[in-house]
C-alpha cells in the first residue's frame, strides 16, 4: 500500500511538471512571434508576515504598476513593433502562501532543486486564483523599517514565472516596478548585461546610449544593465522606469524585429 501511495504521488508530480513544461512551450510560441498581447499577472505576497506589510498590499491598485506595461508597449513600439499592446497587465489578488526560500549557496544543484520545487509551488498554488494568464510574477512585498535587504529576483523563462522580492513602501514602488520589469524580460527570454562582480552595466550592450559623445554620464538605464552609468566607476539605479531603456541587443533577445 506504500509503494502504491508513493507511486501515486510521483506520477501526480510528473503530470504537473508536463502540464508546466507544455504551458511553457505554448507561452514561448505565442512571446515569439508577439502576435497578440502577453498576458501577466502580478501576484502580492506578504513576505514577512508584519501589519505594515498587509496594509501596504490591500491599498495597492492596478494603476500603481500600470506602467509596467506602459513602458513595454512603448519601447516595442521605438523598436518598431507597431503601437499595438503586446502586454496585458492585471494586479490579482494576495496570495496567502509563501513561495520556497531561494537557496543562497549558488550551488548548481541547489538552484535546479529551487527551479523546480518553485515551478510546482508556482501551479499548485494558482489552481482556483483566477483566470490564467501567460506568466505569473510573484512579488512579495517586505517592511523597509525591517530590512534593510532583500533576496535577489528570479524570472524563469522554462516555467513563465518569476519571483521578485521589493518594499513594502509606497516611495519605493516605482523603483519595484523597475525590478518587476526586469524579471519579466528575463521570462520573455532577456539576458543581464552587468558584471556580476560589481554590477556595473557592460559597455555597449549595457548602455542606454552607447554612441554618447561623450559617453558619460549616461542619463538613462538599460533595463537589463540595472544601473545608470555616470562615470567609468559610477553607476547609480534608476528611480522609475521613466530613466529607463530596452536597448538594441535586449530587442533582440525578445524577438522583437521592425514591422
Amino acid at each position: 500500500m506504500a509503494d502504491k501511495k508513493r507511486y501515486v504521488r510521483y506520477l501526480v508530480l510528473l503530470l504537473i511538471l508536463l502540464a508546466v513544461a507544455l504551458h511553457s512551450l505554448y507561452t514561448h510560441l505565442k512571446v515569439v512571434s508577439w502576435e497578440e498581447p502577453i498576458s501577466v499577472q502580478i501576484i502580492p505576497i506578504n513576505g514577512d508576515g508584519s501589519t505594515t506589510t498587509a496594509e501596504y498590499i490591500n491599498a495597492l491598485q492596478a494603476e500603481d504598476v500600470e506602467d509596467i506595461a506602459t513602458f513595454i508597449n512603448r519601447e516595442a513600439e521605438r523598436h518598431g513593433m507597431g503601437d499595438d499592446p503586446k502586454i496585458a497587465l492585471r494586479l490579482a489578488n494576495e496570495l496567502f502562501s509563501r513561495p520556497p526560500k531561494l537557496p543562497g549557496d549558488g550551488n548548481i544543484l541547489s538552484n535546479l532543486y529551487w527551479s523546480t520545487a518553485f515551478r510546482i509551488w508556482a501551479n499548485w498554488s494558482l489552481i482556483g486564483a483566477g483566470p490564467n494568464t501567460d506568466i505569473d510574477m510573484f512579488v512579495v512585498f517586505f517592511d523597509p523599517s525591517k530590512y534593510s535587504q532583500v533576496d535577489h529576483s528570479v524570472g524563469l523563462e522554462k516555467g513563465m514565472i518569476g519571483l521578485v522580492n521589493v518594499y513594502a513602501n509606497s516611495r519605493y514602488q516605482t523603483s519595484n516596478n523597475v525590478v518587476i520589469t526586469h524579471e519579466l524580460l528575463h521570462v520573455l527570454g532577456a539576458t543581464d548585461k552587468y558584471y556580476r562582480e560589481n554590477n556595473f552595466p557592460i559597455f555597449p550592450i549595457g548602455f542606454a546610449e552607447p554612441n554618447k559623445v561623450p559617453l558619460y554620464p549616461q542619463e538613462k538605464a538599460e533595463i537589463m544593465a540595472g544601473r545608470i552609468p555616470l562615470s567609468p566607476f559610477k553607476a547609480v539605479i534608476p528611480n522609475s522606469l521613466d530613466q529607463v531603456v530596452i536597448g538594441e541587443v535586449t530587442a533582440l533577445e525578445l524577438h522583437w524585429a521592425p514591422m
